[in-house]
């Protein structure tokens, strides 16, 4: 195997590794909420972009349609979200938060926020907005 392609496979395994470390750091850290990260996410996206389709929701945070779909039914009985018809395409439905919803997709924000900010503090700002840069380029490569 060429020195390259070694390479690269090590940066995968150290993504894969670091992936994983955030992901668990963040359901242990945000989940005293009561809610699954992926599930405060997608909400508060719903807040965010709202009204908004589940097909363009799914998308902004990177899950299936089903997965949303799913998601969102969990949200609906919650009281967090309401689905309204679109007024363009009848077949389509506008999702939108509740007032409890946005107080929910607020408050998981904030945490989120200082989550992150406590879990990259080993990194400078220059660090961050690098790895920021690296990662959306990976990102956009993969898509």
């Amino acid at each position: 195997m060429d020195d390259d392609k070694r390479t690269a496979a090590e940066v995968a395994d150290a993504f894969g590794r670091a992936a994983k470390s955030v992901v668990r750091a963040f359901d242990e850290r945000l989940g005293d909420r009561g809610v699954s990260t992926p599930r405060s996410k997608l909400l508060a996206e719903i807040d965010r972009l709202q009204p908004v389709r589940s097909a363009e929701v799914a998308r902004a945070v990177g899950i299936t349609q089903a997965t949303a779909s799913t998601l969102v039914d969990a949200l609906v009985r919650e009281g967090l979200v309401t689905r309204a018809p679109d007024e363009n395409d009848r077949r389509a439905v506008r999702l939108t938060t509740t007032k409890a919803g946005r107080q929910q997709a607020r408050s998981w924000r904030a945490d989120y926020t200082a989550a992150a900010h406590e879990m990259l503090a080993c990194l400078s700002r220059d660090e961050k907005k690098q790895l920021t840069a690296l990662l959306n380029k990976i990102g956009d490569h993969l898509a």
